[in-house]
C-alpha cells in the first residue's frame, strides 16, 4: 500500500490534529518544529511557523507536544526542523530527548547527507543531487527516502513537478529503499500522480491550511487523499 504522511505544526491543538489526519488514513506525521529561518518552507508553514513561536513553542514544548501526540498514536511521529535548533540544542540530546518523547526517527532539512553521521534521520534528495549524493543518502537513511520534487520552498503547485519522474529513475537505480515524494503536493490528483511513481506522498502546506479549520476539516482532506491514493495501488496491484 502507498504510505500518505501529513505534516503538521506543533502547537496545542496538534496532538488531537494527527489523530483526525491518522484517522482519515494518514500513515505518518510529520511534526514541525518552529524555527525563525526556515529556508525550505513557502510562506504557508512559514507563517504556521511564526505563529507557533508566538505561542511559546520552543524546543521544550515541542518535544513535550510530540510526547502527547505520541500517548495517543501508534503511527510514526517524525519531527522536522532546522540545524540550527539542534545546534542549540545538542544534536545527541535532542536524538535522544525526541526519542523518549515518542519519535520514530528526524527529519533535519538543510542538514547535508555527510554531516552529522551519528544522526540517525531520514535523507532528502532533490533533482539537483548527484548520483554520488543519492547513493550516499540511501547508504545512511532511515528507513526511506524523501524525494524534494522541485527545487524551491514548500507550498501548493498547479501539478506535480516535472522533475519527479527522472527524480525517481534515476534513484531506483541506487536504491531499493521506499520514496515518498513531497513538496508542492495539495490536492487528491496531485498526490495519486505522485502515488503512480513514488512508494508514498508527503503533504505539508495544505495540510496545515486545512488544519486551521479543526480536526474534522483535516480528517476530511486526509481521506480524499487516502482514497485518491488507494485508487493508484488498486490499478498497479
Amino acid at each position: 500500500m502507498k504510505k500518505i504522511a501529513i505534516y503538521l505544526m506543533c502547537g496545542p491543538g496538534t496532538p488531537e490534529l494527527a489523530e483526525a489526519a491518522v484517522e482519515g488514513g494518514a500513515d505518518i506525521i510529520e511534526l514541525g518544529f518552529p524555527f525563525s529561518d526556515p529556508l525550505a518552507d513557502g510562506p504557508v508553514i512559514r507563517r504556521a511557523g511564526e505563529r507557533a513561536l508566538a505561542e511559546g513553542m520552543r524546543t521544550a514544548p515541542c518535544l513535550e507536544c510530540l510526547a502527547a501526540t505520541r500517548r495517543n498514536l501508534e503511527a510514526p511521529l517524525i519531527p522536522m526542523t532546522y540545524a540550527s535548533l539542534l545546534e542549540a540544542y545538542g544534536y545527541e540530546r535532542f536524538a535522544a530527548d525526541a526519542a523518549d518523547a515518542g519519535a520514530t526517527s528526524l527529519i533535519v532539512a538543510d542538514l547535508p547527507v555527510d554531516a552529522e553521521p551519528g544522526l540517525r534521520r531520514v535523507q532528502l534528495v532533490a533533482p539537483t543531487s548527484t548520483d554520488d549524493r543519492i547513493a550516499l543518502a540511501a547508504q545512511r537513511t532511515d528507513g526511506w527516502l524523501y524525494l524534494v520534487t522541485v527545487t524551491g520552498t514548500t507550498g501548493a503547485r498547479e501539478g506535480i513537478s516535472s522533475a519527479l519522474g527522472g527524480l525517481i529513475e534515476r534513484t531506483r537505480r541506487l536504491t531499493e529503499l521506499p520514496l515518498y515524494a513531497g513538496f508542492g503536493i495539495s490536492t487528491p490528483e496531485q498526490a495519486a500522480a505522485a502515488a503512480e511513481v513514488a512508494d508514498g506522498v508527503v503533504v505539508g502546506s495544505r495540510a496545515v491550511e486545512i488544519a486551521t479549520d479543526g480536526p474534522a476539516a483535516l480528517r476530511d482532506y486526509v481521506s480524499s487523499l487516502r482514497e485518491a491514493v488507494d485508487s493508484v495501488s488498486a490499478v498497479s496491484s
